[in-house]
């Protein structure tokens, strides 16, 4: 069974498939689940394995997709007594089975690596892709001259972009460093996926130039607004490292960031409207400060990146809100 749980743990593993790991630690009769018992949940809420049926599966479940949503263990305690949670990383549910006894469950989830996809084979796209390893990325490189001199540190080296390459969609950040090399073939490609963040390293010129091209081969506007340009945070860079720092961080910063939710009686009432930060639309971090590009709905004020995605959020708030 130990074998069999192995080889399933594996097999999700290489798919880059998230899942979590419940493993019950302690039990106290009649819970049916026992010390060393095991399962496997998948994001979809699938289980493989057992820690027990009736009312301990659904509470388990739950906190596993939790844990996978966090990126954070937990400690599961299930018992007859009310007492609140004082400890750091426990969840505490009162035990609702007929039955009685107390069922402790330890999860922990199992995440792909994030991906740095980067196209092209710049000075910048280098320093990216050794920053990108050293803080736990993997680093996807493809450009038709691209090396294994060139990319030391690299997972995988392409010549041509193949759909294939994007596994887990929401953990791939796409940066496009072609700089001269097949700019609108990259890019094109990076739209055709779904990935979470594609930047492009061009001057703003540059970029309103190479994105006008797509736009006149008909890429519609709403696709063109998940375009970064130019890429990473704004703080003075001027050589190419520092370029591949200020991205890495901008990715960090993407990567971290969850969309602010608030509702009509958590707005507070500050005689302004209450100001949101990512663009409602495509996703995308905007700075307020420099963010021209703005809508008032119902007390909340949304920034956005370009035009396009103020039009659509302005055809459809609700949609978006």
């Amino acid at each position: 069974m130990f074998d069999q749980f192995l080889s399933k743990a594996g097999e999700l593993m290489s798919a880059e498939s998230p899942f979590a790991v419940a493993i019950v630690i302690r039990h106290e009769p009649p819970v049916s689940g026992k010390p060393g018992d095991k399962a496997i949940i998948r994001s979809d809420g699938q289980v493989w394995g057992w820690i027990g049926g009736g009312c301990v599966q659904p509470l388990v479940i739950r906190e596993a997709l939790n844990a996978m949503e966090e990126g954070s263990p937990r400690l599961v305690r299930i018992s007859p007594s009310a007492e609140s949670d004082t400890e750091i990383g426990t969840v505490h549910y009162p035990m609702s089975c007929h039955g009685g006894g107390a069922l402790e469950v330890y999860i922990e989830p199992v995440l792909p690596k994030p991906r740095i996809l980067i196209f092209g084979r710049s000075p910048a796209a280098q320093t990216l892709a050794k920053l990108g390893k050293a803080v736990g990325y993997g680093i996807a490189v493809v450009a038709p001259k691209a090396s294994r001199e060139n990319f030391p540190d690299a997972d995988f080296i392409g010549k041509e972009f193949l759909p294939s390459q994007i596994k887990n969609a929401s953990e791939t950040y796409i940066v496009v460093a072609t700089q001269g090399e097949h700019d609108e073939e990259a890019l094109e490609h990076a739209l055709s996926t779904n990935a979470r963040y594609i930047s492009f390293i061009a001057s703003s010129a540059k970029a309103q130039k190479i994105i006008g091209f797509l736009a006149e081969r008909g890429i519609p506007q709403e696709m063109l607004c998940r375009i970064k340009a130019p890429a990473g945070l704004q703080i003075g860079t001027s050589s190419s490292q520092e370029i591949a720092v200020s991205i890495l961080a901008e990715i960090i910063q993407v990567k971290k960031s969850r969309p602010l939710q608030v509702t009509p009686q958590e707005a507070p009432d500050l005689g302004t409207p209450l100001e949101i930060t990512r663009d409602p639309v495509c996703g995308m971090t905007v700075d307020p400060a420099e963010s021209t590009l703005k809508s008032d709905y119902k007390g909340r004020l949304f920034h956005f990146c370009c035009a396009g995605c103020q039009q659509t959020f302005e055809r459809e708030p609700e949609k978006y809100v």
